[in-house]
């Protein structure tokens, strides 16, 4: 039985614990699934790789109303995914042979699971270790709907490999992976609907963002709200039968390819964690403390399979934290989940950090509320915006921010120092009367907002 110094069950960001300050310990690196982990085979980098051409293939539309036409000839597929996976996959095969040839790193391709306190059955093999760390991730969530093992579906970790762009695509889901899909494909030219079981996509956002984020994308797809899927079968002459019930009653549906976009869940329960005396949620997440730490003192957790953020920033953030923690037992850090923003790469993008005003409202607290139209600035006037803006959540009091959320163009960059003033502690005055802000850029929008906030 092979004993090890520490043991790492997923290879995204438990990888990146390892490097040369553990020259001196043994290491096993367990993870069946392709190399690297989910954000960089088939989240985060692949589907923001589908997104910049999704928003090429989106402007001759834009442009027309500023005078410019342009015009879309055709979208090629084929073209466009092997580009993407030409790029990823041998960073992945890459990682790969570069660990194996660590002296101090042995790599498992096998799943694994806990049979006791330090021992862990990978594959056939049992090896032991005196402390872990589990960064396995997370897989799709997959409705129970009558006859879906009969046809072909697809979630985020296989739709992106499709052999051809779909004529039509149905897309059950609400959330950031059906309205960033929802963009992708119907920008490439596929007819797309999407069924949500919530009267608006995006439920989780600040109200006010999601009735716009929903108005928007209506426009764009066929949407359906409060909807459900019934029932699924095989189409004749290839494709998916579906049977949808919403509002106006029960419809049936044909649809090249249907993509289940309604989450993703911890891996945890397949690691057997009882038998290391690891506890996890009502909702299947491992439980950790402030250090990363779960219930069993030798064993650490970090990304999705114990952050409900499910972010890679927070498991890269998260990682760190293990990583000092491994190296320094005698000097802990603790995790910072106090300002994890998010974005939402569709079009238009979304992005958000703190409270919603209804969180802020249901809370109790005193507050005060600024919104910022992209087009009542500079660039956006310029833009002929009139769709977008920027809000702010205020504490009436301090004046810092509690929450910042902006619908729009370049969304995921202009909130960047919305971040750093919440982090800091800086107040909405501050940060907008205590630097410049260049005119005419885009980044006014932001100033404005802080300034509205009072």
């Amino acid at each position: 039985m092979q004993h090890y110094d520490l043991a790492i069950i997923g290879s995204g960001s438990g990888n990146s614990i390892v490097d040369e300050r553990f020259a001196d310990t043994s290491v096993a690196l367990v993870d069946k699934g392709t190399f690297g982990g989910t954000c960089l085979n088939v989240g985060c980098i692949p589907t923001k790789m589908f997104v910049h051409p999704a928003d090429l293939a989106l402007s001759p539309a834009h442009a027309h109303r500023l005078g410019v036409d342009l015009e879309l000839a055709a979208v090629h597929w084929a073209e466009i995914r092997d580009r993407i996976f030409g790029r990823i996959d041998p960073i992945s095969a890459g990682g790969l042979t570069w660990r194996q040839r660590n002296d101090n790193v042995t790599v498992y391709q096998e799943s694994a699971h806990f049979v006791g306190e330090h021992a862990l059955q990978v594959g056939a093999e049992t090896i032991t270790a005196d402390r872990f760390v589990l960064a396995a991730g997370s897989r799709p969530v997959l409705p129970d709907v009558p006859g879906l093992d009969s046809v072909t579906y697809h979630t985020s970790d296989t739709v992106m490999r499709l052999p051809d762009l779909p004529r039509s695509v149905l897309i059950v889901g609400g959330g950031y992976i059906a309205a960033e899909f929802s963009h992708i494909f119907a920008s490439y030219g596929s007819r797309v609907t999407v069924l949500s079981r919530s009267e608006k996509l995006l439920r989780r956002e600040d109200d006010d963002v999601s009735t716009r984020f929903t108005e928007l994308m209506a426009s764009r797809v066929d949407l359906r709200t409060e909807a459900a899927l019934r029932q699924v079968r095989p189409a004749e002459g290839g494709g998916v039968r579906a049977t949808v019930v919403d509002a106006d009653g029960e419809h049936e549906l044909t649809v090249d390819v249907l993509l289940i976009a309604t989450g993703r869940r911890p891996n945890a329960d397949t690691l057997h964690l009882e038998a290391a005396g690891v506890d996890v949620d009502a909702e299947g997440y491992v439980v950790v403390d402030a250090h990363q730490r779960t219930t069993a003192s030798h064993v650490f957790a970090l990304g999705d399979v114990s952050s409900h953020h499910q972010l890679k920033h927070v498991a890269n953030h998260e990682a760190r934290v293990v990583q000092h923690n491994l190296l320094h037992p005698d000097d802990l850090h603790e995790s910072d989940h106090r300002f994890v923003p998010h974005a939402v790469f569709s079009s238009p993008q979304v992005a958000a950090v703190g409270l919603t005003e209804q969180e802020a409202r249901e809370q109790g607290l005193d507050y005060t509320v600024a919104r910022q139209a992209y087009g009542d600035v500079a660039y956006g006037w310029a833009m002929e915006d009139t769709d977008h803006f920027v809000k702010l959540v205020g504490d009436r009091a301090s004046g810092r921010l509690l929450g910042a959320h902006l619908i729009g163009p370049d969304a995921s960059s202009l909130i960047q120092p919305l971040i750093q003033a919440m982090s800091f502690g800086q107040t909405a005055a501050e940060v907008a009367q205590g630097q410049y802000w260049i005119h005419p850029a885009m980044a006014e929008v932001i100033e404005n907002a802080l300034l509205g906030l009072g």
